[in-house]
């Protein structure tokens, strides 16, 4: 990733890509404490659009009023270097990832000293859990690695640190063949996936896991709102994983691996092992949304600037 073209906005200004660099004794890198956002760019009916982006920098901000952090630039800035980034490397689509971290400037646990610095990098980014997995759907595992709980971690904050356990659970998974994990929290209660969160069908309604030990991802706020729209009711509550062997149907959702059916969860088929019709539909008004074809959720969408058409010889 480091070795390419391009460019990336680094406290305030745009930086060759291959320019962005930090300290090996960078404060974050040491104790885990950055918080970051990924953000989808879609080719929209009304050109490159970021999506749900207001709502991904007011996470970032949160993430960092729940750890302390000092932002040294505001929501609207944020939003703009977003844009800025996409915009600089000519991208029509791809991935945006905002990141806030404590730089070098000391060490030791306590980051007071330490300046907060921001980096936005922008580029090509496809299917996360791969081509075929929205088509065919994916195998999942459940992990042995706990959700940590409130009372241990902060599960509002998309903070790096989170995703450590995320790392041990997805490497376990894919040891074993499967596609991705399922993390439980401590309680063996469903929890999330490495990276999404989970809905499952159950005799035509939508069922999801209490998000206390999950991040509260906007992914899946976006599902639950496109699942009023279709007369679909979701149920919040405690699950099983033996809910989920029971389920009809069942994905995941967030922002990198948009919605993904899954087929199997350990070994054991889920419904007909076959995406289902709910989760197609869904799937439909998903990509309706974020290619700017619904146009109830047109706010959902923030147009990047057009590139200036170079002046002919």
């Amino acid at each position: 990733m480091q070795d390419r073209d391009g460019w990336i906005w680094y406290d305030g200004q745009l930086v060759p890509w291959r320019s962005a660099t930090t300290h090996v004794l960078t404060h974050s890198l040491h104790y885990g404490v950055a918080v970051f956002e990924g953000v989808r760019c879609y080719d929209t009916l009304r050109g490159s659009a970021l999506f749900r982006l207001a709502d991904h920098t007011r996470r970032l901000c949160g993430s960092a009023r729940i750890y302390g952090m000092e932002l040294p630039f505001t929501h609207e800035a944020l939003m703009q270097a977003q844009l800025d980034s996409v915009h600089e490397n000519g991208l029509s689509r791809g991935y945006v990832r905002t990141i806030a971290f404590y730089g070098p400037e000391k060490i030791g646990v306590s980051p007071r000293g330490a300046r907060v610095h921001v980096a936005v990098a922008a580029f090509p980014f496809e299917a996360y859990l791969g081509e075929a997995a929205q088509a065919r759907g994916i195998r999942v595992k459940t992990s042995s690695f706990a959700r940590a709980p409130a009372s241990v971690a902060l599960p509002r904050a998309k903070v790096a640190a989170a995703y450590a356990s995320s790392l041990l659970a997805h490497e376990e998974a894919a040891a074993e063949g499967f596609d991705e994990a399922l993390l439980l929290d401590v309680h063996g209660h469903v929890a999330e996936g490495s990276g999404e969160n989970l809905f499952i069908v159950r005799d035509g309604l939508l069922y999801e896991p209490c998000p206390t030990s999950a991040l509260a991802g906007i992914t899946r706020d976006s599902v639950v709102v496109l699942a009023g729209e279709l007369g679909l009711t979701v149920h919040t509550g405690k699950l099983t994983r033996d809910d989920v062997y029971l389920a009809d149907e069942a994905f995941f959702c967030g922002t990198a691996a948009e919605i993904v059916p899954i087929v199997e969860l350990d070994r054991r088929r889920i419904g007909t092992g076959a995406p289902g019709p709910i989760t197609r539909r869904l799937m439909a008004s998903f990509d309706a949304a974020v290619r700017g074809e619904n146009t109830r959720h047109v706010g959902w969408l923030t147009p990047v600037p057009p590139r200036p058409t170079p002046l002919s010889a």
